[in-house]
């Protein structure tokens, strides 16, 4: 933009600097025929010596007017070339161009009248008003000259180098002058090079707008880095309220028989030792099963606070939304929250979905079973080679739910574990809790679907999440 605008702006400079030459010269060339005109009025008187006519005064206020000749009435031409001129001159009844000779930097222009024909010789560069000039003939870069049949004189030699070589942007002007009488054609040429650009203020322009383009990109960059973190903020709040309530199914799955067996034998306790007489050895071992089971209790409970971090929890409740939504794109989206992640473990997620899969689903649930398998599949190809993980994400219709399967290049999961990998507490990981795909099982049988878990033929784990597709979808 910038090099086209100093192209346009050296053209436009160039052509007016044309145009005024062009004005400068027509007005010089018309003045001759106006000399001309006025000397064939002021007739000289019969007789007169050639010496006395006041056109001989005409080369002291007009240098550039060499000579002027006469021919007096019945007399002849010495140039047999000024006769020819008159002759066009009176048939034309205007000055005529003797046959110029350009080289020789002059030309000569006969006017034809009674009683006395003139003839002036004019210098061509002479009659330049140089005082007048737009350009400095010096300096500028323009060649200025002027021809005829085939016949230049150069007023102005520009730059001969630029106009020689090729390349670079080439402006021209060609007119001829204003008299009739004297159609010499003005020629001006230019030729802007490469290096006459404005480099630096390009180069200037350039630079502020790299910078401008990078601080955009580091800003949408932090922008959504942020969106990323409170995303996933988000979801680990989420999270964290569902795994209290996983935790809390589970902790009265795993207290309620121990504290049953505890009242059980406290209560038979108290009759034995309400027995006239007391049964005491049985009572003690009803107390020793009491406190055994205690002891059980208590190991849940320690075990629970030693792996779960209590946070506090809201006053009120969430209750969840079911929503029209694209398992593809819910997909994608929890790919893009977890690419930092990706890009530390060197796996590139690949998301396959041929076209939109809608379901019925709270996206809240849906995010965080994603979330959950992604990052268990990440997790499970720490201990493979680099350059054979690989997280294949694939999303498809089939009946009438949607599925979602997530297959990773990871070790896979033992067949022993498999019937209870989604039992709560249970894990395959050292410190893991194991409420993570019991939860994920949790939301997603309350959203109406299911999920499941399989080894795959070539190695590795694949987990299905399947939803009902959303109402009026075939």
């Amino acid at each position: 933009m910038i090099a086209r605008q100093s192209i346009d702006e050296q053209r436009a400079l160039f052509e007016t600097d044309a145009r005024i030459v062009h004005r400068l010269l027509s007005q010089q060339v018309v003045q001759h025929d106006a000399i001309l005109d006025t000397l064939a009025l002021l007739q000289p008187a019969p007789g007169a010596p050639v010496s006395a006519a006041p056109e001989q005064r005409l080369p002291s206020l007009y240098p550039h007017i060499l000579s002027v000749q006469r021919r007096e009435h019945g007399a002849a031409w010495a140039d047999p070339d000024l006769a020819s001129a008159e002759q066009r001159s009176a048939q034309d009844r205007r000055p005529a161009l003797v046959r110029p000779d350009l080289a020789s930097g002059r030309y000569r222009l006969v006017l034809a009248a009674l009683p006395t024909a003139y003839a002036l010789t004019i210098d061509l560069r002479g009659m330049v008003p140089w005082s007048e000039w737009p350009m400095k003939p010096e300096a500028s870069p323009v060649r200025v000259v002027l021809e005829h049949e085939g016949q230049r004189v150069e007023l102005q030699s520009g730059d001969a180098a630029a106009l020689a070589r090729s390349g670079g942007w080439r402006f021209e002007f060609h007119k001829h002058l204003a008299a009739v009488s004297q159609p010499f054609g003005v020629v001006a040429e230019q030729r802007l090079g490469w290096s006459q650009l404005p480099w630096g203020l390009m180069l200037a322009w350039t630079t502020l707008v790299a910078t401008a383009l990078t601080l955009g990109a580091q800003w949408q960059r932090q922008r959504t880095a942020r969106r990323r973190a409170e995303e996933l903020l988000r979801l680990g709040q989420v999270a964290r309220l569902n795994t209290l309530g996983e935790l809390a199914a589970g902790m009265a799955h795993e207290l309620n028989q121990p504290l049953t067996a505890v009242l059980a034998n406290t209560q038979a306790a108290q009759r034995l030792l309400a027995e006239d007489p007391p049964e005491l050895d049985t009572a003690r071992q009803a107390m020793a099963q009491a406190v055994d089971q205690s002891r059980r209790a208590a190991e849940v409970v320690g075990r629970l606070r030693r792996t779960v971090e209590r946070p506090g929890t809201p006053d009120g409740a969430t209750t969840a939304a079911v929503l029209s939504l694209d398992l593809a794109e819910a997909a994608r989206r929890a790919v893009h929250l977890l690419e930092p992640e990706c890009l530390r473990r060197s796996v590139a997620p690949q998301v396959q979905a041929d076209a939109a899969v809608m379901v019925d689903a709270d996206p809240v649930a849906v995010d965080q079973i994603m979330h959950n398998l992604l990052m268990n599949a990440l997790q499970a190809m720490d201990a493979v080679p680099v350059a054979q993980r690989a997280l294949q994400l694939t999303l498809r219709r089939d009946g009438d739910a949607g599925e979602l399967a997530v297959a990773d290049r990871g070790p896979g999961i033992a067949p022993e574990a498999l019937p209870h990998l989604f039992e709560p507490f249970f894990s395959t990981r050292d410190g893991g809790l194991g409420l993570g795909l019991s939860l994920c099982e949790t939301l997603a049988q309350g959203m109406g679907g299911s999920l499941a878990a399989a080894n795959q033929p070539g190695g590795g784990a694949v987990f299905t999440l399947r939803l009902p597709l959303s109402r009026g979808i075939a």
